[in-house]
């Protein structure tokens, strides 16, 4: 699996972009080297390891577990959140939404550094090895999302029925994401014991933040939201 393989290599750096000492830089921002400029690999490197093909994976402890293994799943499902992300900020582009891609970019960093942590069960990694992969350890995480939360709730239209996953094709990418961030929050459900308690929070509030994300996505864009009606025809329409 890609994303534990590259746990290996991976120091979480993500944790550092919402400390009040350091200036926030989305990866855009960031100074990334052309094709050009970077060292091609040397024909020694291969993208493939064959470490796996026995059915097993290793975590950032060095242990090997069965790639069907709880931990997996979790990091595998992490992995599908952050490529949905991706596809999300492709479609708000040049959009009336687009300035939400920052934070979109900022938050897959972020799911990086909650792989590793997950990828280092606190039962049987080494101290300089948990202190590598602390998510939050400033407690910050959480705290701004619910910022952004809050902010993008303003002048939305209140409702009072449940809202269908529509709004475009922006805003419905970013519902698909929310679902695989609760179904990231239910697999890290058994691995509680050996996660930070502010990775789970963390997922928890993501969410949420997705869901607003997704309602204020389809506001700027002029979409409309579609409601639920029920098979007899009882509906709530929003507040206007």
């Amino acid at each position: 699996m890609y994303v534990v393989r590259s746990l290996r290599r991976l120091q979480p750096v993500a944790h550092r972009m919402f400390s009040k000492k350091v200036e926030i830089k989305t990866p855009s921002e960031v100074n990334i080297k052309t094709p050009s400029e970077v060292k091609s690999y040397p024909p020694t490197i291969k993208v493939y390891t064959r470490t796996g093909d026995k059915g097993t994976s290793a975590l950032f402890t060095g242990e090997r577990r069965g790639k069907n293994n709880a931990v997996f799943d979790a990091l595998g499902t992490t992995d599908e959140l952050s490529s949905m992300l991706g596809l999300s900020i492709a479609h708000l582009e040049s959009t009336r939404a687009s300035s939400l891609i920052p934070r979109l970019e900022i938050i897959q960093c972020l799911l990086q550094d909650v792989g590793s942590n997950v990828a280092t069960p606190v039962d049987s990694a080494s101290p300089a090895k948990l202190k590598r992969t602390r998510f939050d350890a400033q407690s910050v995480h959480c705290t701004n999302l619910e910022q952004w939360i809050d902010e993008m709730s303003e002048g939305l239209p209140v409702h009072r029925s449940f809202i269908l996953p529509s709004g475009g094709l922006a805003a419905s990418t970013l519902h698909v994401a929310r679902t695989i961030c609760r179904r990231t929050e239910r697999l890290l459900v058994p691995l509680m014991s050996d996660i930070d308690k502010e990775t789970f929070m963390f997922i928890n509030r993501l969410s949420d933040f997705l869901f607003v994300a997704a309602r204020w996505t389809a506001m700027q864009q002029q979409v409309t939201e579609k409601i639920y009606v029920h098979q007899q025809g009882r509906v709530t329409e929003f507040d206007k």
